[in-house]
């Protein structure tokens, strides 16, 4: 029963995510303008969920990318149409502030 409430409650498996950092990555925060002029990742860019499809371009070539934004719902959609556009290495960081924990855990 604690496994269940660990499942739905507990911290998110961030190994992945961390990998993809310490290696480097290019991070995306797709949030709006304003929501990114709020506060956001250092070194992120700022592409929108609603212009993810025009922005291909700036994906090309680019080994590990990492899309967040406040709670992991958009990111979620900008992962499934980047992967529709057939980019690989695409992890959901869920929110910022989730990748910002895991950039200042590695320094």
């Amino acid at each position: 029963m604690f496994d269940l409430f660990k499942q739905i409650f507990g911290a998110p498996d961030n190994s992945e995510l961390t990998e993809a950092l310490r290696k480097g990555s290019f991070l995306v925060d797709v949030r709006s303008p304003g929501e990114f002029a709020s506060g956001s990742v250092k070194g992120a860019v700022n592409i929108p969920l609603d212009l993810i499809a025009g922005e291909l371009s700036r994906f090309k070539g680019k080994s590990n990318v990492v899309v967040f934004c406040m709670s992991g719902n958009r990111s979620g959609q900008a992962k499934r149409i980047l992967e529709q556009n057939g980019f690989q290495n695409i992890i959901n960081g869920g929110s910022w502030r989730n990748v910002l924990k895991c950039l200042e855990h590695q320094a």
